[in-house]
């Protein structure tokens, strides 16, 4: 590779940093960073998750999550509740009343962005980038987990 412009790690950190400047500044409006509109979605889809849960759903080590449900409990847009099942160790989110109501406006804001990408590539190119996409996420996923578990069973040799 002579020019490091060629590199596809350069060209998609460099992607990567115009769509996440662009779903900042449509999300800023709501106090909502792009991971925090991450976490409320999968809430939205799914209310009562756990920390762990949500984590492993979009790819979030358990730090960061707590971090970032912090964040939301602060801004109430979630509460913490005890497991119903009784396990002391989990705590579940439960959006609040606020947070059903910023869904429209910020899955709106998040439908902008995506077909400001749209415009720009051409739905054909759009719809190339987004299976590629996934595709290179879930190999990065699926050899993070291969390697926990390789980890683990030398662990347990």
């Amino acid at each position: 590779m002579d020019r490091i412009e060629d590199c596809i790690s350069f060209l998609i950190g460099k992607a990567q940093q115009q769509v996440a400047r662009r779903a900042r500044d449509k999300l800023a409006p709501f106090g909502i960073t792009p991971v925090q509109y991450a976490v409320l979605h999968a809430l939205w889809q799914q209310d009562g998750q756990s920390g762990a849960e949500l984590g492993a759903r979009l790819a979030i080590d358990s730090a960061t999550i707590t971090g970032i449900m912090d964040r939301l409990e602060a801004a109430e847009l979630i509460a913490r509740r005890p497991d119903e099942a009784g396990d002391r160790r989990i705590n579940r989110a439960a959006l609040t009343d606020r947070a059903q109501q910023l869904r429209s406006p910020l899955d709106r804001a998040m439908d902008e962005l995506n077909a400001e990408v749209v415009a720009e590539l051409g739905r054909q190119d759009a719809t190339l980038l987004w299976a590629g996409l996934q595709r290179l996420g879930r190999v990065g996923v699926e050899e993070s987990a291969s390697n926990k578990t390789g980890r683990r069973n030398q662990a347990g040799r």
